[in-house]
């Protein structure tokens, strides 16, 4: 190393090789006192050998240290002994010069594969981004629509409620009114307890309207579009079914008898696609639950 270092220093800049520190000082004492005593003159042949020996190791030092592939190496006559030693120098700077140009194309194959990597991530996320963006305004519409479906479910509600208020009122006077009648008590009996059944479908009718939440608008809405061959009574039950109506009310409600109630309820449970021994409740509370 030691030499192949003091092969590059530049021509007429005199180094010297020690064995020490010690060694060191005392040569540059003396080189500085001028009593250096230099070495013999060297014969043609020393001359030449020295020569291409720091060509040898010059050489060598440039490539490995600085990375110099492109310095020119000068060649001995091909007769001279040392010929061989520097023409392999020669073919190994051209190797490694090939294996860097290829080390080189590599390197940039590869940027060229990261950069198409990196640009077809961008356009996917951009397409993303813009799929995201259609999506939410997708949300936005369908909320709005909901929005408005809710205010005029809110109104008809209202329209309902009061006209069910008056119902009750005209049924409560006309059930006084039989209760005056001088009739057969039996027949009385018949027709206080139709109209106190009918009063009692109105007040299941107006309770059910009073409670009906801007939840249960969305759970009818999303019932209807995940089960569109549902029909508007069968929308109606299973609503009743999810708030804890029984069967009785749910019934009087739609104006059927128990009986055909539970008919209803057997092909409700096949619409659905339930199991054997799934509940329509319990399917309906989970739905219910779920949004």
């Amino acid at each position: 190393m030691v030499e192949s270092f003091q092969a590059v220093m530049p021509d007429g800049l005199e180094t010297i090789i020690v064995n020490n520190y010690q060694e060191a000082i005392e040569n540059i004492i003396t080189f500085k006192a001028g009593t250096y005593r230099h070495p013999e003159p060297e014969s043609e042949a020393e001359h030449h050998e020295k020569a291409i020996k720091k060509h040898f190791l010059a050489t060598i030092a440039r490539i490995s240290w600085f990375n110099m592939l492109d310095q020119h190496i000068a060649l001995p006559s091909a007769d001279d002994k040392y010929y061989t030693f520097i023409k392999a120098i020669e073919a190994m700077q051209a190797d490694i010069r090939e294996k860097e140009k290829e080390k080189n194309m590599e390197l940039e194959h590869m940027k060229h594969d990261e950069e198409q990597k990196q640009t077809e991530m961008v356009v996917k996320l951009n397409a993303q981004i813009e799929l995201n963006k259609k999506a939410a305004r997708e949300h936005e519409k369908e909320i709005a629509a909901l929005k408005t479906r809710i205010a005029t479910q809110d109104m008809e509600l209202t329209r309902v409620s009061t006209a069910i208020a008056e119902k009750t009122m005209s049924l409560r006077n006309l059930l006084d009114k039989i209760y005056a009648l001088d009739i057969d008590t039996d027949v009385k009996r018949q027709m206080t307890d139709s109209c106190l059944s009918l009063i009692e479908t109105e007040t299941i009718e107006k309770r059910l309207n009073i409670e009906l939440t801007e939840s249960d608008s969305v759970f009818l809405s999303r019932l209807q579009k995940k089960h569109p061959h549902l029909n508007q009574r069968e929308l109606r039950i299973s609503l009743l079914v999810k708030l804890n109506y029984d069967t009785k009310e749910i019934a009087r409600s739609v104006g059927i008898s128990t009986r055909g109630m539970e008919s209803i309820r057997y092909r409700m449970h096949k619409k659905l696609g339930l199991g054997k021994h799934q509940s329509i409740k319990t399917y309906l509370s989970d739905l219910a639950a779920s949004f």
